[in-house]
């Protein structure tokens, strides 16, 4: 293990996670470097990053001819494949998991992103990937929409790990956090354990600075009567929302409610900082990073994020740095025309979007694939 910005973030109590899975990262070596040296413990992935994996290299080629010839189709094989990256990327994880006792170590995989307004297809799919990777450092990615929530609730208590993704807007992560709860209250009630059920919840953000900084960037210009407030609010929004979401949890898990499940074995439902590279060239490269450390936190970064905290970060918690200040933007917002809860179905439903276009896209590359290695079969 090497002493540079990243080890000495982990050290003081912040998880580091790849946002990033390619198969060559894992067979390569080049995992378990990040993991052995800069203290990498966890993984995330999702169909975009999936998309560029299979769909813009060669890594997967020979697979994909194999699966298609042996009669598989397209949903047949991206399970296969991403699975079997899932699997292989979570075994390297293990030791990272057993020796933080179940607290780190985790790799993610998504259900279909079609399924994020369907409850019941949702809990289907979650449980038959949690099935197929059979891992216990996993974790099943769902949305955070309206109708996630309950299928949050469900997956909890059939202790399958939910990583709680494209969470935005603070109304929606204290119903999370409720779905969360009321999983391990279900499985309480049935006298089932819960000191092995995990979960996190992924607040994404640099997306909330990119809609809303033009905005704030006209007013500025214009002069607006709040010019100054939209000055402080530029490119903060975000980071003020992570603050209070960091508050929101302090207070819930400490709560009696919360308590009662801590003493049954119940664990925290860990907070992680998703969408964290920066989008606009004219802030620090790190600026996600940077406000947000804070122990038993997340932060899942792309690999330049990843590299460039290496090469320049500067950890020193801060996540409760500014926090009444953070409130108080977000609370004048609307002063500036802002409704952040809009703001934040907005980017929820766009979100949904994002990941459903790269999906189709990739199947529709496999799809092709398929057709091509049909054409290579002789005919008898």
């Amino acid at each position: 293990m090497t002493d540079n910005p990243l080890t000495r973030l982990v050290a003081g109590g912040q998880s580091i996670w790849l946002d990033y899975i390619r198969r060559h990262l894992i067979v390569h070596g080049d995992l378990r470097r990040l993991i052995e040296e800069d203290r990498l413990s966890g993984m995330t992935s999702n169909p975009a990053i999936f998309e560029k994996a299979i769909g813009e290299t060669h890594d997967y080629d020979d697979d994909i001819r194999t699966l298609a010839l042996e009669g598989n189709g397209v949903a047949e094989i991206y399970e296969t494949l991403s699975v079997r990256d899932v699997q292989d990327a979570a075994d390297q994880f293990r030791p990272v998991y057993d020796r933080s006792d179940a607290g780190d170590g985790y790799v993610s995989l998504e259900v279909n992103p079609h399924l994020a307004h369907n409850t019941t297809g949702t809990i289907e799919e979650a449980r038959h990937l949690w099935a197929a990777l059979n891992r216990p450092n996993v974790f099943i990615k769902v949305p955070a929409t309206r109708e996630g929530l309950p299928a949050i609730q469900q997956l909890i208590s059939e202790a399958i790990n939910v990583n709680v993704t494209l969470l935005f807007g603070l109304p929606r992560y204290h119903e999370v956090v409720d779905a969360y709860l009321a999983g391990l209250e279900s499985r309480i009630a049935r006298g089932e354990p819960i000191g092995r059920v995990a979960s996190v919840a992924s607040f994404f953000l640099s997306r909330i600075d990119v809609l809303l900084d033009p905005l704030l960037e006209r007013l500025i210009a214009e002069g607006h009567a709040q010019a100054e407030l939209a000055k402080q609010a530029r490119g903060q929004v975000a980071i003020a929302s992570a603050k209070i979401a960091y508050q929101i949890n302090q207070e819930i898990f400490a709560s009696p409610r919360a308590q009662r499940l801590a003493a049954k074995g119940g664990r925290l439902q860990r907070l992680l900082w998703a969408s964290t590279s920066t989008k606009n060239p004219s802030y620090s490269d790190v600026k996600y990073v940077e406000a947000l450390i804070g122990p038993g936190t997340i932060n899942t970064l792309p690999m330049e994020t990843l590299d460039a905290y290496r090469d320049h970060g500067d950890p020193r918690i801060r996540i409760q740095d500014d926090q009444e200040l953070a409130g108080r933007i977000l609370r004048r917002l609307p002063e500036l025309g802002i409704d952040l809860d809009q703001t934040t179905q907005q980017l929820e439903d766009e979100g949904v979007e994002k990941f459903i276009k790269p999906f189709d896209k990739l199947t529709e590359t496999l799809a092709d694939a398929m057709t091509r290695y049909a054409k290579q079969v002789p005919c008898t």
